[in-house]
């Protein structure tokens, strides 16, 4: 079974990432489950608590239909619509997939829409059947990408997301002392080619179309591409959709005065 999904983005990069294993989806949706859980706790001990009260019900075979009728919407709502709300609104992430740190996204490596997670969501019915996840498992384990049936439907795989490293202090200044800042980068900037150029301008120009995690990844690949070439430190790295800001930037300026 392939743990990397490897996509070839129009600029030529070959982007590898790693996909979520079966393990973790499970832990996810272990962890979405309680909050489920939780949740509808809270909404059975509302709705006996205003019948205890008189507020709802009345006949009580009229009171027992609609009981009946919104238990069953609110189940449904809780479940499939949890699922499909969260990723909707948290670009294919959930509460258990975020503190997990997987992430759903298309199989080019974009971030999926509402209708993805929709339509995901709802195949969720026949995965689950019959009732845990059978359908789903079996999928998966079938799948070199660890895809259950909603996935296929959407076209969406499910990833992990690494951590990005962050500098200890954002705010401290790279350059070497007696520098100006941007002189540095200035110096690298004038050693780009125009092909690696327009490598950074396709990617700034396209980056909020990609997905978190797709999004690091490409900006990583071109910095420690270019980075490898013009000699710039890893201490310039940490950053590396900063630095291409940067360099493009300069680059730029260089443009206008030849």
């Amino acid at each position: 079974m392939a743990d990397h999904l490897i996509i070839e983005t129009p600029e030529q990069i070959s982007l590898d990432l790693p996909l979520a294993g079966i393990g973790s989806r499970f832990l996810a949706l272990a962890l979405d489950t309680l909050i489920q859980l939780g949740a509808a706790s809270v909404v059975v001990a509302v709705w006996f608590s205003l019948s205890a009260l008189g507020i709802v019900g009345g006949p009580a075979s009229k009171g027992r239909l609609w009981f009946s009728v919104l238990t069953v919407v609110a189940a449904f709502l809780l479940y499939y619509g949890y699922f499909g709300f969260f990723e909707a609104i948290w670009n294919g992430q959930t509460p258990g997939k975020r503190n997990t740190h997987l992430r759903v996204v298309k199989n080019n490596g974009q971030p999926i829409s509402v209708y993805d997670s929709v339509t995901r969501n709802l195949v969720r019915i026949v995965d689950s059947v019959p009732g845990i996840y059978v359908i789903g498992i079996l999928a998966a384990l079938l799948s070199s990408q660890s895809r259950r049936l909603g996935d296929y439907v959407a076209g969406t795989v499910v990833i992990r997301e690494l951590p990005v490293e962050r500098p200890a202090q954002p705010g401290a200044a790279t350059e070497p002392a007696g520098e100006k800042p941007g002189n540095v980068v200035s110096v690298y900037a004038a050693g780009l080619s125009d092909e690696e150029f327009q490598l950074i301008e396709a990617f700034l120009l396209r980056r909020n179309q990609l997905s978190g995690a797709v999004r690091s990844s490409i900006a990583g690949q071109i910095t420690a591409q270019i980075a490898t070439r013009l000699g710039i430190p890893r201490e310039e790295q940490r950053r590396p959709e900063d630095l291409l800001e940067r360099l493009a930037a300069a680059y730029r300026a260089r443009a206008r005065f030849r």
